[in-house]
């Protein structure tokens, strides 16, 4: 471990010091064993595959087609995953702010266009707490206006929000999905909170953030913080796990769901267990709720369970919820665990009236959905006959 004595870590010149050198000679210690499918590792340069530092395979969650975001994409390895899989109709912008390890990406990037035919990808320089703040534009400035004194910072503040406001590196609402490898717990503590900001304010509604990470099973003590070579080492800014999830829900995501969680743990220091965890998290919870009458039943296993806005669903009970509500429990990762109960007669948005979603879960009527004067009534289906499966053959008789 790294000497500790007399000296304040700085977290940011610690990580881009080991990744520097990563991009110039293999660092195995930097790499937590993943899989990754054979046919789409042949068309990237074995250069990048030497100098990848990843942690999960958020690529094999996205869809062709989509504009996707990699955080931290270092060499490029994850980014060209990505552009195989999401088609000549997809785009990957790959975010970094180590000059080394853009360069090998970018001098590797035609290669692998020529190789699948496209070219579908590229590279920016960034912090990934700031996606807002171009670094190459700040450089191309700080050519021209110099910051000789103290005096000068206010100028130089003053660029940079101009350069965020009005040419963002990267524009709100313009991302379908945000991934990222191994690069989350790299960002120094006071940062993190902007960090899952930034990720909320760039995807589209209804996008998704795809993480994988380190985290920990335990809090990670302050003398293990305060080593620069385990924090460049992706150990002690590792998130404790469960506010790994909580970071999401409090940035505004919805539907936060682990998707692989290593087993066995990675490192272990100090009795502090860290391993690999691949978490998706949904954008579009946000906005007004209006009553059309949707209800939902919950299937179970489980006697109720409980959504990040507070609706209490029990198993078997029919449950009124808004509108969007109704459009999100439609879509994954819910539509497996509920029975959708659309209205017999929809309500015109503009004329429904608020829901009150603040009060939680509510029991909805039957005839809420099928409506006050609703007085069919029918024969029995005849769904046991000929053909329609029944153990009892063509009989007709109905079990």
């Amino acid at each position: 471990m790294g000497d500790l004595t007399g000296t304040i870590l700085n977290v940011e010149e610690a990580v881009n010091r080991r990744y520097s050198e990563g991009a110039t000679t293999a660092a195995p210690d930097l790499c937590c064993p993943t899989s990754y499918d054979p046919k789409l590792l042949a068309a990237i340069p074995e250069e990048v595959l030497e100098k990848d530092y990843g942690c999960g395979n958020p690529t094999a969650h996205l869809k062709p087609g989509e504009t996707v975001l990699d955080l931290g994409s270092g060499a490029g390895k994850i980014c060209f995953l990505a552009s195989q899989i999401l088609g000549p109709n997809g785009r990957v912008i790959g975010i970094d702010m180590n000059l080394e390890m853009l360069a090998v990406a970018r001098r590797n990037a035609p290669k692998v266009a020529r190789r699948i035919g496209y070219a579908n990808v590229e590279f920016r320089r960034g912090k990934i707490q700031d996606l807002a703040l171009d670094l190459q534009e700040m450089d191309e400035w700080l050519q021209q206006n110099p910051i000789r004194t103290a005096d000068d910072l206010p100028l130089l503040e003053s660029a940079a929000e101009q350069m965020r406001t009005t040419r963002p590196l990267v524009p709100d609402k313009s991302i379908d999905a945000v991934i990222s490898s191994c690069v989350l717990n790299l960002v120094r503590p006071q940062d993190k909170r902007k960090l899952f900001q930034e990720i909320f304010r760039v995807l589209r509604r209804g996008g998704r953030a795809l993480i994988s990470d380190i985290v920990s099973d335990e809090d990670v003590p302050q003398h293990l913080q305060a080593d620069p070579e385990l924090w460049s080492g992706c150990i002690s800014g590792a998130f404790r796990e469960d506010l790994f999830l909580e970071a999401f829900e409090e940035a505004g995501f919805y539907g936060t769901t682990i998707l692989a969680r290593q087993e066995e743990p990675w490192r272990t220091v100090e009795g502090i267990e860290f391993r690999s965890m691949t978490v998706e998290a949904h954008k579009g919870k946000e906005g007004p709720c209006w009553d059309q009458k949707h209800a939902v039943v919950y299937r179970g296993p489980f006697r109720q369970v409980e959504d990040d806005d507070g609706h209490v669903l029990r198993r078997g009970v029919r449950t009124a919820v808004c509108e969007k509500t109704y459009r999100i429990y439609s879509q994954e990762p819910y539509r497996t665990h509920l029975e959708l109960i659309p209205p017999r007669t929809l309500i015109p948005l503009e004329q429904a009236p608020p829901f009150p979603c603040a009060k939680g879960a509510l029991r909805r009527h039957p005839k809420e959905t099928k409506g006050q004067d609703y007085r069919v009534t029918t024969e029995a289906q005849n769904t046991c006959g000929p053909g329609s499966g029944s153990k009892n053959g063509s009989n007709g008789r109905c079990c």
